[in-house]
């Protein structure tokens, strides 16, 4: 919304509404950056706050080269609120984590998260690790697909997780053998399951530098997480200061022409719903 003001100059009153839901550190081994340039990046782009969700420790070394090592943990929650302090007044920092789900991790997820006051908590299923390759892979890419999104659903059910981040991040593996139809059927079971829990889905833009090329989750999917009536929450899935929101306003768009009305924030491990003309106005340019 623009007023133009005596002097003829337009003047906008859209403030600052959006957050990077999904950035990470140098602690996961794979992002560079320090949390300070992620949230100077998040001001540049017109966002009101960021929350970093770096990978989380897991126990027994289990995928240690792709995330923070248990001991660094009150590291991170020091590198988050630094960057909380600094930028204190300009930019909203805050603190989440993107925490793995596999099958009898739980009663350690449930201790790591009652160690902070985290604002935002994505639940990632990571088939690429080697663990979960290890315990699912049968040799059937489509056998590994359907095991993928009943993870996603079972990971919902759990109650440890805010949000479901890029939930169709399986297509990049052997991506010759991705054909949503086929496994139509298995993905809307999961969704049904994940809207009966009141857990968020992320639509990550990071998708966009993948292998298949397109967000994830892709227009089909989205068409049936608005038909479900489950949540949306943005994440630019930044590894890199440079791609803090990255690709929002081109989401915000596709979603609008889906037929979505809002997005949804995090604080404090609540939702806040946002109009998406009002999120789109907000950007800056």
């Amino acid at each position: 919304m623009h007023q133009v003001s005596r002097c003829g100059l337009k003047m906008s009153f859209n403030s600052p509404i959006l957050y990077e839901s999904h950035a990470h550190t140098p602690l996961c081994g794979h992002a560079a950056g320090e949390p300070e340039e992620y949230a100077a990046a998040a001001e540049v782009k017109g966002l009101k706050g960021i929350i970093f969700t770096c990978h989380c420790p897991l126990p027994d070394g289990m995928s240690s080269s792709l995330r923070m090592a248990p001991e660094q943990f009150d590291l991170y929650v020091e590198m988050v609120q630094r960057a909380r302090e600094r930028f204190a007044g300009r930019i909203d920092v805050r603190l989440g984590l993107e925490s793995d789900y596999l099958p009898g991790l739980e009663p350690w997820l449930e201790k790591l998260h009652a160690r902070q006051p985290f604002h935002h908590i994505l639940g990632s299923v990571h088939y690429h690790i080697p663990e979960y390759q290890k315990l699912f892979w049968t040799g059937s890419p489509l056998d590994f697909q359907k095991t993928y999104f009943k993870h996603l659903a079972d990971s919902a059910e759990t109650g440890l997780y805010d949000t479901i981040a890029h939930p169709d991040l399986i297509k990049n593996v052997h991506p010759e053998e991705w054909q949503i139809e086929r496994i139509l059927p298995d993905i809307l079971h999961a969704l049904d399951r994940i809207a009966a829990t009141g857990v968020s889905i992320e639509l990550n833009t990071s998708g966009l530098n993948k292998t298949v090329a397109e967000f994830n989750p892709g227009p089909r999917i989205l068409q049936e997480i608005l038909l479900r009536r489950i949540p949306i929450v943005l994440g630019a899935d930044a590894h890199v200061p440079h791609r803090v929101g990255d690709g929002y306003l081109t989401a915000l768009k596709l979603l609008a022409t889906l037929g979505f009305t809002d997005i949804h924030v995090y604080q404090n491990r609540l939702r806040e719903k946002i109009d998406i003309g009002r999120a789109i106005a907000s950007l800056k340019s």
